[in-house]
């Protein structure tokens, strides 16, 4: 049987493919615990420096988590983070390096939050998108509704989850779900430019700064941990090398320490 999600690794970049196209890519329990087992290998990875997520095929990134896999006593208080859902897009949000997700397609139900989980997100012209939770009389779980009105914002949240609002390629773009949006000839280049770019930046910057825009997104920043984020930048290596490399007008080579 061919495995549902695949992870490979080629230098500074992984990718994580969810390899299901003929089920629209979407999630059950056995494709969610190999989804988290990608994304800690990745993230335990020294050398990774971006992670790509996308999907098989090119109608659908991910049409969400089975609702048919969750145990029927589950469903009415909220199926997806019973299932663990909530927990593996946690802990996609909180990866070490910056995150790229690939919309090869469309986008539905708990992929639109895998999504915003991800630091960007990158549009194939014609995808769709949709969040049936009210739908199916279903209420959401925080970790989503927080990155929804966060990322997004309070509007776009309440037309997806209130109104069930189906969304083009162009209102994702023009609402800001998403950071690009490219022809089809143009998806994996435009995944290549983007995953390269994050391959040449200071890695210990960049992690560091995630971790704070994630805390002052979310109106509860640890300033001490901030502080000490920015001195550990000002002493390391990898600022000396970048400072040498714009000297010496070379490109740097950045060692995470």
């Amino acid at each position: 049987m061919t495995d549902t999600v695949l992870l490979s690794i080629d230098g500074p970049r992984a990718t994580i493919t969810l390899n299901d196209p003929a089920k629209h890519n979407r999630l059950d329990p056995a494709g969610l615990a190999l989804l988290r087992e990608a994304v800690e290998a990745a993230d335990a990875d020294p050398a990774v420096r971006a992670t790509v997520i996308t999907g098989a095929g090119e109608k659908t990134f991910c049409s969400g988590y089975d609702l048919g896999s969750i145990p029927a006593g589950d469903k009415p208080s909220n199926g997806q983070r019973d299932s663990g859902f909530e927990t593996v897009m946690d802990r996609i949000e909180a990866m070490r390096m910056p995150t790229l997700c690939a919309l090869n397609g469309g986008v539905y139900g708990g992929a639109t939050d895998l999504a915003l989980a991800c630091d960007f997100r990158l549009g194939v012209k014609g995808m769709r998108f949709f969040m049936p939770a009210a739908r199916f009389g279903l209420h959401y779980y925080p970790g989503g509704l927080r990155r929804y009105t966060q990322k997004v914002s309070p509007s776009f949240a309440k037309r997806a989850f209130l109104l069930s609002e189906d969304f083009s390629d162009t209102d994702l773009l023009a609402v800001g779900y998403l950071d690009w949006l490219v022809e089809r000839e143009a998806f994996a280049a435009k995944v290549d430019e983007v995953a390269a770019r994050l391959a040449t930046l200071a890695p210990l910057s960049m992690a560091n700064m995630k971790r704070a825009i994630e805390q002052y997104a979310q109106a509860e920043p640890d300033v001490a941990s901030i502080r000490q984020s920015m001195r550990e930048c000002a002493s390391s290596d990898d600022l000396r090398e970048g400072l040498a490399a714009l000297r010496e007008r070379r490109q740097p080579s950045f060692k995470g320490r």
